[in-house]
């Protein structure tokens, strides 16, 4: 990740500028809060979000991630003016990284459950957080729309990152045409793992959060961690790297107090260690 343990210690005495921070009884809420740009993504927006999930990362008291966004818009793609140097005025007292930040790597280094909201929106780079995402949960009749090719431009790492999740051809299809999908075929394609309404989101979010509240964090976070390994490693090495993985989680607390609540037929206390 990109910042360390001691800069993420102050991470709650920070002022954020483009983000909305909310961290209650394990879960972490991130709100993109630029809605008069449609919650386009400038450089202080991407060193605060990084900033945050390495704070998720790091801290084992937070169990789950939600991401939100104020605005008819949950994320309008990169603001193409704020990285060829049109700054803007902000109050951030952030931590910055030297290091170029790349959304994708961060939702996959990110190794807790992450739920995306959507409930407005979504263009270009704004699927960097729907395909990084282990759920997302979208209202129905919002627009996703790839229309960079449109402009003369093509979404090359959206394409990338789209392909972890989507069918390659359909994702490919996608990109050559500009189309705008609808929720009912992100939900075929796997790109949406939740389809709800306005009125119902709150609940179809708060219902999955409990859900997975009630297994080991622990567990989770090695098993994503897991996850990432072996989409970049070779057969052999995946079936050695689990083994390793399944007897370092075996001796974790959390393994311990489950095994042991299973065995006395009650629920498991996790602590996340």
């Amino acid at each position: 990740m990109y910042f360390t343990t001691e800069q993420t210690s102050t991470f709650h005495e920070q002022t954020f500028a483009y983000l909305e921070i909310s961290e209650v009884d394990h879960i972490l809420t991130i709100t993109l809060n630029r809605p008069k740009k449609k919650n386009a993504l400038n450089p202080v927006l991407v060193n605060e979000l990084a900033y945050a999930l390495t704070y998720a990362k790091t801290n084992n008291g937070v169990w789950a991630v939600v991401i939100d966004a104020n605005g008819d818009v949950f994320c309008a793609g990169a603001d193409l003016k704020a990285f060829m140097g049109m700054t803007e005025e902000h109050n951030s007292t952030v931590p910055t990284t030297e290091s170029e930040i790349l959304i994708g790597e961060l939702f996959n280094k990110l190794y807790k459950p992450c739920i995306v909201k959507v409930e407005g929106n979504v263009y270009a780079g704004g699927f960097l957080f729907l395909s990084g995402a282990t759920h997302v949960v979208a209202n129905e009749g919002i627009k996703l729309a790839l229309p960079e090719v449109k402009r003369g431009l093509f979404p090359y790492q959206v394409m990338a990152s789209l392909m972890e999740v989507m069918p390659a051809r359909k994702v490919l299809d996608w990109c050559i045409r500009g189309y705008n999908l609808t929720v009912e075929k992100a939900v075929d394609f796997g790109l949406v793992t939740h389809m709800t309404t306005s009125e119902e989101i709150d609940k179809t979010v708060n219902n999955l959060l409990a859900e997975i509240k009630q297994n080991s964090p622990t567990a989770i976070r090695m098993g994503l961690e897991a996850y990432d390994k072996i989409k970049t490693t070779g057969t052999q090495e995946h079936h050695t790297y689990l083994r390793d993985m399944l007897m370092k989680t075996i001796q974790t607390k959390d393994a311990q107090e489950g095994m042991m609540a299973f065995r006395q037929k009650r629920p498991a206390v996790w602590k996340g260690e």
